[in-house]
Formats: C-alpha cells, sequence, structure tokens
C-alpha cells in the first residue's frame, strides 16, 4: 500500500522556474526579488541596466528603504490640519507596500500572488498622488527628501507595472 504525502509536508515555491528560450538556464517566471549575487537575472541587471556590478538588488530592501524615507517625509510636515492629514494617509499608504511584498512572497496560488501584487501596486500609486499634493501646496513647504521620494515612488510603480504584467501574460494558456 502506497502512504500518501500530506500537502504540509511537500514543499511548494513561490515561484516557478522555468526553461529560458534562449539558454538553457533555470529563471524565475517573476523577478520580484533578485537576491542571489551571481545568479543570472543579476548578472543581466548589472551588464544590461547599468548597474554597478558590487552591488545587490533586493527589492524588499529597496521598499525598506522607501518606507524609511517616507517615514522621515512624513514627519518633516506640519503641525497643521492639513499637514497631519496628508502626513496620516502618506504614512500610511508609503509604508503599506513593504508589508505587503512579505505577502505576495508568501502568496499560496498564482491568483493570490497576483491579487497581492497589485495591492502593492495600488499603494505606490496612491503614494505617488498624496505626494505630487505635498509638492504643489505652497503652505507646506517643500520637505528636502520629496523630489528623492517621488523618483523613487515613479520606479517602484514601474517595477510592480511590469511585474503584474508578466504574471498577466504568462498566467494566459
Amino acid at each position: 500500500m502506497k502512504r500518501k504525502t500530506p500537502n504540509a509536508r511537500r514543499r511548494t515555491p513561490n515561484v516557478e522556474l522555468k526553461k529560458s528560450r534562449t539558454a538553457n538556464v533555470e529563471r524565475p517566471i517573476l523577478n520580484i526579488k533578485w537576491s542571489l549575487p551571481g545568479s543570472r537575472v543579476n548578472e543581466l541587471a548589472h551588464t544590461h541596466y547599468g548597474v554597478r556590478r558590487d552591488r545587490r538588488y533586493d527589492l524588499e530592501d529597496r521598499l525598506l528603504d522607501f518606507a524609511v524615507e517616507d517615514v522621515e517625509l512624513t514627519e518633516s510636515l506640519p503641525n497643521t490640519r492639513a499637514g497631519n492629514h496628508i502626513a496620516g494617509q502618506l504614512l500610511r499608504c508609503g509604508t503599506a507596500p513593504l508589508s505587503n511584498h512579505g505577502e505576495v512572497e508568501a502568496a499560496e496560488s498564482r491568483k493570490d500572488f497576483l491579487h497581492k501584487l497589485r495591492i502593492c501596486l495600488k499603494e505606490l500609486r496612491e503614494t505617488k498622488r498624496w505626494m505630487r499634493l505635498v509638492s504643489r501646496l505652497k503652505r507646506l513647504g517643500e520637505p528636502a527628501n520629496l523630489s528623492v521620494c517621488l523618483n523613487e515612488t515613479e520606479e517602484l510603480v514601474r517595477i510592480f507595472a511590469a511585474s503584474v504584467k508578466t504574471v498577466e501574460r504568462n498566467a494566459k494558456p
């Protein structure tokens, strides 16, 4: 009699691997986290996108740095009714992508993965709008790190939008 292994004992990867058409190399379908030094994805990023060779790219670290910048930005806003309202909104949506990215990595299915990825993208887009509002309000002044935060928000939105498109494209039969 064969003994069945319960699902709890089976290892289930969050990112499926697939063979590259150009090379016989396994690579992630979605490059959410590029953290392995020397990996094929890391090499491509370094050679094709002008990133320094010694820099390790880790999206989680980047989101953590972004959340820190967001907190510092909100702390620099004035203690007025408008400043407090905007700071509260910006604090919530600007720090959410970090925790939601953890949820993306722990997704239980492809559909769940895509849903949580879209939530990260939604929060980043909301953050961008609040930051643009801060940049236009003369009474709030312009915090020192606002332009840095806006640029990073733009880049993160592009990364997550491209990731969503990749997952959607690879999910079709």
